[in-house]
Protein backbone atom coordinates (compact mmCIF):
# COMPACT_ATOMS: atom_id res chain seq x y z
CA UNK A 1 0.00 0.00 0.00
CA UNK A 2 1.52 3.31 -1.09
CA UNK A 3 1.99 5.82 1.73
CA UNK A 4 1.31 9.49 0.98
CA UNK A 5 1.87 12.78 2.80
CA UNK A 6 -0.37 15.72 1.87
CA UNK A 7 1.07 19.19 2.49
CA UNK A 8 -1.86 21.60 2.21
CA UNK A 9 -4.58 18.98 2.65
CA UNK A 10 -7.55 21.35 3.09
CA UNK A 11 -6.82 23.40 -0.04
CA UNK A 12 -8.19 22.67 -3.50
CA UNK A 13 -5.28 20.46 -4.61
CA UNK A 14 -5.02 18.78 -1.21
CA UNK A 15 -8.68 17.79 -1.17
CA UNK A 16 -8.46 16.41 -4.70
CA UNK A 17 -5.27 14.53 -3.81
CA UNK A 18 -7.16 12.86 -0.97
CA UNK A 19 -9.87 11.87 -3.42
CA UNK A 20 -7.25 10.24 -5.65
CA UNK A 21 -5.92 8.41 -2.58
CA UNK A 22 -9.47 7.08 -2.04
CA UNK A 23 -9.59 5.90 -5.63
CA UNK A 24 -6.29 4.08 -5.27
CA UNK A 25 -6.65 2.83 -1.69
CA UNK A 26 -3.48 4.61 -0.54
CA UNK A 27 -2.56 5.21 3.11
CA UNK A 28 -2.33 8.92 4.02
CA UNK A 29 0.20 9.05 6.86
CA UNK A 30 0.56 12.81 7.31
CA UNK A 31 -1.47 15.99 6.86
CA UNK A 32 -0.28 19.60 6.99
CA UNK A 33 -2.81 22.46 6.90
CA UNK A 34 -3.35 26.04 7.96
CA UNK A 35 -6.37 26.88 10.08
CA UNK A 36 -9.40 25.09 8.63
CA UNK A 37 -10.40 23.18 11.77
CA UNK A 38 -13.58 21.53 10.50
CA UNK A 39 -12.11 20.28 7.23
CA UNK A 40 -9.00 19.02 9.01
CA UNK A 41 -11.09 17.26 11.67
CA UNK A 42 -13.01 15.39 8.98
CA UNK A 43 -9.75 14.36 7.32
CA UNK A 44 -8.23 13.16 10.60
CA UNK A 45 -11.35 11.11 11.37
CA UNK A 46 -11.21 9.46 7.94
CA UNK A 47 -7.48 8.95 7.40
CA UNK A 48 -6.14 8.59 10.98
CA UNK A 49 -2.74 10.08 10.07
CA UNK A 50 0.38 9.39 12.11
CA UNK A 51 1.21 13.11 12.35
CA UNK A 52 -0.64 16.38 11.70
CA UNK A 53 0.64 19.94 11.35
CA UNK A 54 -1.76 22.86 11.86
CA UNK A 55 -1.68 26.42 13.13
CA UNK A 56 -0.97 26.51 16.85
CA UNK A 57 -4.32 28.17 17.55
CA UNK A 58 -6.02 24.90 16.50
CA UNK A 59 -4.00 22.65 18.81
CA UNK A 60 -6.30 22.82 21.88
CA UNK A 61 -9.39 21.95 19.81
CA UNK A 62 -7.57 19.16 17.96
CA UNK A 63 -6.27 17.62 21.20
CA UNK A 64 -9.79 17.75 22.66
CA UNK A 65 -11.34 16.07 19.62
CA UNK A 66 -8.53 13.54 19.02
CA UNK A 67 -6.82 12.78 22.37
CA UNK A 68 -4.15 10.51 20.90
CA UNK A 69 -3.30 12.75 17.95
CA UNK A 70 0.37 13.56 17.36
CA UNK A 71 1.01 17.17 16.31
CA UNK A 72 4.15 18.47 14.65
CA UNK A 73 5.50 20.99 12.15
CA UNK A 74 4.88 20.89 8.38
CA UNK A 75 8.55 19.98 7.96
CA UNK A 76 8.14 17.00 10.29
CA UNK A 77 5.06 15.87 8.37
CA UNK A 78 6.97 16.24 5.10
CA UNK A 79 9.80 14.08 6.45
CA UNK A 80 7.53 11.15 7.42
CA UNK A 81 8.37 7.76 5.91
CA UNK A 82 6.27 7.60 2.75
CA UNK A 83 6.60 6.99 -0.97
CA UNK A 84 5.13 10.33 -2.07
CA UNK A 85 4.66 13.83 -0.67
CA UNK A 86 2.10 16.08 -2.37
CA UNK A 87 3.43 19.64 -1.99
CA UNK A 88 0.34 21.86 -2.17
CA UNK A 89 0.93 24.59 0.43
CA UNK A 90 0.68 27.78 -1.66
CA UNK A 91 3.30 30.51 -1.83
CA UNK A 92 6.73 30.52 -0.23
CA UNK A 93 5.15 29.17 2.95
CA UNK A 94 5.31 25.81 1.19
CA UNK A 95 9.02 26.02 0.39
CA UNK A 96 10.46 24.79 3.69
CA UNK A 97 8.26 21.64 3.94
CA UNK A 98 8.83 21.01 0.22
CA UNK A 99 12.56 21.11 0.86
CA UNK A 100 12.14 18.79 3.86
CA UNK A 101 10.28 16.26 1.69
CA UNK A 102 12.98 16.33 -0.98
CA UNK A 103 15.71 15.78 1.61
CA UNK A 104 14.12 12.45 2.62
CA UNK A 105 14.52 11.12 -0.94
CA UNK A 106 10.82 10.44 -1.54
CA UNK A 107 8.90 11.33 -4.70
CA UNK A 108 7.70 14.93 -4.64
CA UNK A 109 4.38 15.58 -6.41
CA UNK A 110 4.90 19.31 -6.82
CA UNK A 111 1.83 21.53 -6.88
CA UNK A 112 3.49 24.56 -5.26
CA UNK A 113 4.81 26.43 -8.29
CA UNK A 114 6.31 29.23 -6.19
CA UNK A 115 8.80 26.78 -4.63
CA UNK A 116 10.28 25.87 -8.02
CA UNK A 117 10.07 29.47 -9.28
CA UNK A 118 11.94 30.87 -6.29
CA UNK A 119 14.32 28.02 -5.52
CA UNK A 120 14.45 25.73 -8.55
CA UNK A 121 18.25 25.26 -8.80
CA UNK A 122 18.52 24.89 -5.03
CA UNK A 123 15.74 22.28 -4.90
CA UNK A 124 17.36 20.31 -7.72
CA UNK A 125 20.65 20.28 -5.80
CA UNK A 126 18.80 18.82 -2.81
CA UNK A 127 16.87 16.33 -4.94
CA UNK A 128 19.99 15.05 -6.70
CA UNK A 129 21.93 14.84 -3.43
CA UNK A 130 19.20 12.77 -1.75
CA UNK A 131 17.87 10.76 -4.70
CA UNK A 132 14.44 12.41 -4.69
CA UNK A 133 12.15 12.41 -7.71
CA UNK A 134 10.25 15.58 -8.64
CA UNK A 135 7.07 15.18 -10.71
CA UNK A 136 4.79 18.10 -11.60
CA UNK A 137 1.13 18.29 -10.56
CA UNK A 138 0.27 21.49 -12.44
CA UNK A 139 -1.71 20.41 -15.50
CA UNK A 140 0.53 22.32 -17.92
CA UNK A 141 3.79 20.94 -16.54
CA UNK A 142 2.40 17.44 -16.30
CA UNK A 143 1.41 17.80 -19.96
CA UNK A 144 4.94 18.83 -20.93
CA UNK A 145 6.42 16.04 -18.80
CA UNK A 146 4.21 13.49 -20.55
CA UNK A 147 4.93 14.89 -24.03
CA UNK A 148 8.69 14.81 -23.39
CA UNK A 149 8.75 11.16 -22.33
CA UNK A 150 10.87 9.09 -24.71
CA UNK A 151 12.16 12.12 -26.61
CA UNK A 152 15.74 13.33 -26.96
CA UNK A 153 16.34 16.69 -25.32
CA UNK A 154 18.34 17.96 -28.31
CA UNK A 155 15.31 17.38 -30.57
CA UNK A 156 13.09 19.80 -28.62
CA UNK A 157 12.63 23.22 -30.23
CA UNK A 158 10.21 24.78 -27.74
CA UNK A 159 7.82 24.12 -24.90
CA UNK A 160 4.32 25.62 -25.19
CA UNK A 161 2.14 26.24 -22.15
CA UNK A 162 -1.55 26.89 -22.71
CA UNK A 163 -3.67 29.39 -20.79
CA UNK A 164 -7.44 29.54 -20.75
CA UNK A 165 -7.28 33.35 -20.68
CA UNK A 166 -9.20 33.43 -17.41
CA UNK A 167 -12.39 35.43 -16.96
CA UNK A 168 -11.12 38.57 -18.74
CA UNK A 169 -9.86 37.26 -22.06
CA UNK A 170 -11.98 39.82 -23.95
CA UNK A 171 -14.24 41.60 -21.47
CA UNK A 172 -14.52 44.02 -19.78
CA UNK A 173 -12.66 46.53 -21.93
CA UNK A 174 -11.66 48.52 -18.82
CA UNK A 175 -9.93 46.14 -16.42
CA UNK A 176 -9.61 48.83 -13.75
CA UNK A 177 -13.28 48.21 -12.91
CA UNK A 178 -12.72 44.51 -12.14
CA UNK A 179 -13.87 43.49 -8.65
CA UNK A 180 -12.55 40.59 -6.55
CA UNK A 181 -15.84 38.73 -7.15
CA UNK A 182 -15.37 39.05 -10.91
CA UNK A 183 -11.74 37.92 -10.75
CA UNK A 184 -12.62 34.87 -8.65
CA UNK A 185 -15.17 33.65 -11.20
CA UNK A 186 -12.90 31.48 -13.35
CA UNK A 187 -14.65 29.96 -16.40
CA UNK A 188 -12.80 26.61 -16.36
CA UNK A 189 -10.94 25.74 -13.17
CA UNK A 190 -11.92 25.60 -9.49
CA UNK A 191 -8.89 26.85 -7.58
CA UNK A 192 -7.92 28.77 -4.46
CA UNK A 193 -8.36 32.57 -4.44
CA UNK A 194 -4.70 33.49 -4.98
CA UNK A 195 -4.11 31.27 -8.01
CA UNK A 196 -7.53 32.27 -9.45
CA UNK A 197 -6.60 35.96 -9.35
CA UNK A 198 -3.20 35.11 -10.84
CA UNK A 199 -5.03 33.35 -13.67
CA UNK A 200 -7.08 36.48 -14.27
CA UNK A 201 -3.94 38.67 -14.56
CA UNK A 202 -2.10 35.89 -16.47
CA UNK A 203 0.71 36.16 -13.92
CA UNK A 204 -0.11 32.56 -13.09
CA UNK A 205 1.04 31.67 -16.57
CA UNK A 206 4.15 33.76 -16.05
CA UNK A 207 4.91 31.76 -12.91
CA UNK A 208 4.33 28.58 -14.91
CA UNK A 209 6.80 29.73 -17.56
CA UNK A 210 9.39 30.28 -14.83
CA UNK A 211 8.49 26.94 -13.27
CA UNK A 212 8.94 25.20 -16.63
CA UNK A 213 12.32 26.91 -17.03
CA UNK A 214 13.46 25.52 -13.66
CA UNK A 215 11.64 22.19 -13.70
CA UNK A 216 12.81 21.13 -17.16
CA UNK A 217 15.99 23.26 -17.07
CA UNK A 218 15.14 24.70 -20.44
CA UNK A 219 16.05 28.14 -21.93
CA UNK A 220 13.46 30.82 -21.15
CA UNK A 221 13.36 32.13 -24.73
CA UNK A 222 12.16 28.70 -25.92
CA UNK A 223 9.17 28.55 -23.58
CA UNK A 224 6.01 30.05 -25.09
CA UNK A 225 2.42 30.73 -24.02
CA UNK A 226 -0.73 30.33 -26.11
CA UNK A 227 -4.27 31.22 -25.07
CA UNK A 228 -6.52 28.18 -25.43
CA UNK A 229 -10.03 29.03 -24.13
CA UNK A 230 -11.29 25.43 -24.14
CA UNK A 231 -8.51 24.42 -21.68
CA UNK A 232 -8.42 20.93 -23.17
CA UNK A 233 -4.89 20.98 -24.57
CA UNK A 234 -2.71 21.48 -21.50
CA UNK A 235 0.71 21.71 -23.10
CA UNK A 236 2.61 21.10 -26.33
CA UNK A 237 6.19 20.30 -27.30
CA UNK A 238 7.44 21.45 -30.71
CA UNK A 239 10.38 19.52 -32.12
CA UNK A 240 13.14 20.66 -34.43
CA UNK A 241 11.58 18.84 -37.40
CA UNK A 242 8.30 20.77 -37.00
CA UNK A 243 6.29 17.99 -35.37
CA UNK A 244 4.33 18.75 -32.21
CA UNK A 245 3.19 16.49 -29.37
CA UNK A 246 0.33 17.63 -27.17
CA UNK A 247 -1.34 16.30 -24.05
CA UNK A 248 -5.13 16.65 -24.08
CA UNK A 249 -7.67 15.88 -21.41
CA UNK A 250 -10.54 17.12 -19.23
CA UNK A 251 -10.11 20.16 -16.98
CA UNK A 252 -9.88 18.02 -13.87
CA UNK A 253 -6.83 18.25 -11.63
CA UNK A 254 -7.38 14.74 -10.28
CA UNK A 255 -5.99 13.32 -13.52
CA UNK A 256 -2.69 15.15 -13.09
CA UNK A 257 -2.48 14.49 -9.36
CA UNK A 258 -3.02 10.78 -9.96
CA UNK A 259 -0.39 10.69 -12.70
CA UNK A 260 2.18 12.25 -10.33
CA UNK A 261 1.30 9.59 -7.73
CA UNK A 262 1.20 6.56 -10.04
CA UNK A 263 3.76 7.32 -12.79
CA UNK A 264 4.77 5.39 -14.84
CA UNK A 265 1.49 3.51 -14.42
CA UNK A 266 -1.84 4.89 -15.67
CA UNK A 267 -4.63 3.69 -13.40
CA UNK A 268 -8.25 3.76 -14.53
CA UNK A 269 -10.38 6.72 -13.31
CA UNK A 270 -14.06 7.76 -13.50
CA UNK A 271 -12.98 10.38 -16.07
CA UNK A 272 -11.90 7.98 -18.81
CA UNK A 273 -15.00 8.25 -21.02
CA UNK A 274 -15.65 12.02 -21.05
CA UNK A 275 -16.45 13.51 -24.50
CA UNK A 276 -13.98 15.60 -26.50
CA UNK A 277 -14.77 19.26 -27.27
CA UNK A 278 -15.83 20.05 -30.82
CA UNK A 279 -13.59 23.11 -31.28
CA UNK A 280 -10.03 23.85 -30.17
CA UNK A 281 -8.75 27.45 -30.51
CA UNK A 282 -5.28 28.92 -29.99
CA UNK A 283 -4.56 32.64 -29.68
CA UNK A 284 -1.52 34.77 -28.91
CA UNK A 285 -1.73 36.49 -25.49
CA UNK A 286 -2.34 40.26 -25.60
CA UNK A 287 0.63 41.92 -23.82
CA UNK A 288 -1.31 45.16 -23.33
CA UNK A 289 -4.17 43.37 -21.62
CA UNK A 290 -1.93 41.05 -19.58
CA UNK A 291 1.28 42.98 -18.75
CA UNK A 292 2.03 40.72 -15.76
CA UNK A 293 3.11 37.97 -18.18
CA UNK A 294 5.97 40.09 -19.50
CA UNK A 295 7.02 41.01 -15.94
CA UNK A 296 7.48 37.30 -15.25
CA UNK A 297 9.56 36.83 -18.40
CA UNK A 298 11.73 39.81 -17.45
CA UNK A 299 12.29 38.32 -13.99
CA UNK A 300 13.37 35.07 -15.66
CA UNK A 301 15.80 36.96 -17.93
CA UNK A 302 17.37 38.76 -14.96
CA UNK A 303 17.91 35.56 -13.01
CA UNK A 304 19.39 35.45 -9.52
CA UNK A 305 16.79 36.45 -6.93
CA UNK A 306 14.51 38.33 -9.38
CA UNK A 307 12.05 35.44 -9.58
CA UNK A 308 11.91 35.32 -5.78
CA UNK A 309 11.06 39.03 -5.66
CA UNK A 310 8.19 39.02 -8.15
CA UNK A 311 6.67 35.87 -6.64
CA UNK A 312 6.69 37.44 -3.16
CA UNK A 313 5.40 40.78 -4.43
CA UNK A 314 2.53 39.06 -6.18
CA UNK A 315 1.34 37.46 -2.94
CA UNK A 316 1.18 40.92 -1.33
CA UNK A 317 -0.49 42.56 -4.35
CA UNK A 318 -3.15 39.86 -4.76
CA UNK A 319 -3.96 40.00 -1.05
CA UNK A 320 -4.35 43.80 -1.28
CA UNK A 321 -6.64 43.46 -4.30
CA UNK A 322 -8.83 40.84 -2.64
CA UNK A 323 -9.08 43.10 0.42
CA UNK A 324 -10.26 45.97 -1.78
CA UNK A 325 -7.21 48.18 -1.16
CA UNK A 326 -5.97 48.38 -4.76
CA UNK A 327 -7.58 48.07 -8.20
CA UNK A 328 -7.02 44.99 -10.36
CA UNK A 329 -4.72 46.84 -12.77
CA UNK A 330 -2.43 47.83 -9.90
CA UNK A 331 -1.23 44.23 -9.47
CA UNK A 332 1.10 44.10 -12.51
CA UNK A 333 2.26 47.67 -11.82
CA UNK A 334 3.40 46.65 -8.33
CA UNK A 335 5.20 43.61 -9.71
CA UNK A 336 7.05 45.79 -12.24
CA UNK A 337 8.07 48.32 -9.57
CA UNK A 338 9.39 45.65 -7.22
CA UNK A 339 11.27 43.92 -10.03
CA UNK A 340 12.90 47.19 -11.06
CA UNK A 341 14.11 47.77 -7.48
CA UNK A 342 15.30 44.18 -6.88
CA UNK A 343 19.00 43.94 -5.98
CA UNK A 344 21.30 41.88 -8.19
CA UNK A 345 22.24 38.94 -5.98
CA UNK A 346 23.05 35.28 -6.62
CA UNK A 347 20.44 32.71 -5.63
CA UNK A 348 21.28 31.14 -2.26
CA UNK A 349 18.99 29.96 0.54
CA UNK A 350 20.02 32.99 2.61
CA UNK A 351 19.48 35.50 -0.21
CA UNK A 352 16.20 33.86 -1.13
CA UNK A 353 14.59 34.43 2.26
CA UNK A 354 16.13 37.90 2.64
CA UNK A 355 14.86 39.07 -0.75
CA UNK A 356 11.47 37.48 -0.14
CA UNK A 357 11.07 39.55 3.05
CA UNK A 358 12.39 42.69 1.33
CA UNK A 359 10.06 42.28 -1.68
CA UNK A 360 6.99 41.91 0.54
CA UNK A 361 7.80 45.16 2.33
CA UNK A 362 8.58 46.90 -0.95
CA UNK A 363 5.27 45.72 -2.43
CA UNK A 364 3.36 46.98 0.61
CA UNK A 365 4.69 50.47 -0.08
CA UNK A 366 2.66 50.50 -3.29
CA UNK A 367 -0.57 49.05 -1.89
Amino acid sequence: MKRVVILGSTGSIGRQALEVCRWRGYRVVGLAVGKNLEALSQQIAEWKPLLVAAEESLHPALKARFPGLKLGTPEEVAALEAEVAVAAIPGLAGLSPTRAAVRTGKRLALANKEAMVAAGPLLWQEAEAHGAEVLPVDSEHSALFQALLGERREDVAELILTASGGPFLKEPADLSQVTPEMALNHPRWKMGPKVTVDSATLFNKGLEVLEAKELFRFPLERIKVLIHPQAYVHGLVRFTDGNLKAQLGPTDMRLFIQYALTHPERAETPLKDLPLPGVLEFLEPDPNRFPALEVAYEAGRRGGVAQVAVSAADEVAVEAFLAGRIPFTRIPAILARVLEATPTLPLTWENLFAVDAWAREEAKRWT
